[in-house]
């Protein structure tokens, strides 16, 4: 992926990694489009900033993001860059029958939005010049948090569909999986300045040096990451599943 001249849509620009990635990657000399519910979270993010935009969607409305597509198209024609930013991260209780809302909203949101804009998107994205798919999945893909089971179902799915994405649009579109640590977001309630969470300024740090190496990973891992990502091939996957039960 080169890391100058792109033009960029960054679902959930408004907060978070999204805000700090939208931020970065303008200032490497891109056109920056951020996307989200509210504007006027977004217009924090574009305060003062040139070649930045905010555009309105809410990516769990399967009609919304094809109207958003082609009005982003429309206005911007030179988009070549996609980063499906947009989550949510729901706690779940799976002792007892529940509403299963929170669940259901979870796989909406996490998945079915981030298919549904990369699919609104694709027919132009493969005649661009330069084009990259950046999809957010998590640590919690390798290793779920037993707490927020549909959350990290989504984010494992999300990785498995990476793979499929880049196989199939190969030579046409770049495919990167992004996938955090814990990182202090307002993600949840409180997480932005939870002990032990990796500094959001540190995360972008390092991903944004990861992201200007020739070729840019496949994956953006962060070293605190690494211990989720490679639990299984390393033999502590086990140990990994009860250290984040317990946190």
């Amino acid at each position: 992926m080169k890391m100058s001249g792109n033009t960029i849509l960054i679902t959930g620009g408004g907060s978070g990694i999204g805000r700090e990635l939208a931020l970065r990657f303008n200032a490497l000399g891109n056109t920056v489009i951020v996307a989200g519910r509210r504007m006027e979270t977004l217009e924090e993010t574009i305060a003062g900033q040139r070649d930045m935009h905010a555009m309105v969607v809410d990516v769990e409305d399967p009609e919304e993001i094809t109207a958003f597509a082609e009005r982003v198209i429309a206005e911007h024609p030179n988009l070549n860059v996609l980063i499906n930013n947009a989550g949510i991260m729901r706690r779940e209780d799976l002792s007892r029958t529940r509403d299963l809302s929170d669940a259901e909203q979870t796989v909406v949101a996490n998945l079915l939005g981030p298919i549904r804009l990369t699919n609104a998107l694709t027919d132009h994205l493969v005649n661009q010049p330069d084009a990259a798919i950046v999809n957010v999945s998590s640590g919690l893909a390798f290793v779920p948090l037993s707490g927020t089971p549909t959350y990290n179902a989504t984010k494992a799915a999300i990785h498995s569909y990476t793979i499929s994405l880049r196989e199939q649009l190969k030579g046409k579109v770049e495919l990167i999986e992004l996938a955090p640590p814990a990182v202090q977001t307002e993600l949840t309630p409180g997480q932005s300045t939870r002990e032990g969470y990796m500094p959001l300024n540190d995360y972008i740090e390092e991903v944004m040096t990861l992201f200007q190496q020739q070729p840019t990973p496949k994956e953006i891992l962060v070293e605190k990451v690494n211990f989720l990502r490679w639990a299984e091939r390393d033999g502590h996957f086990d140990q990994a599943v009860e250290m984040l039960s317990k946190m």
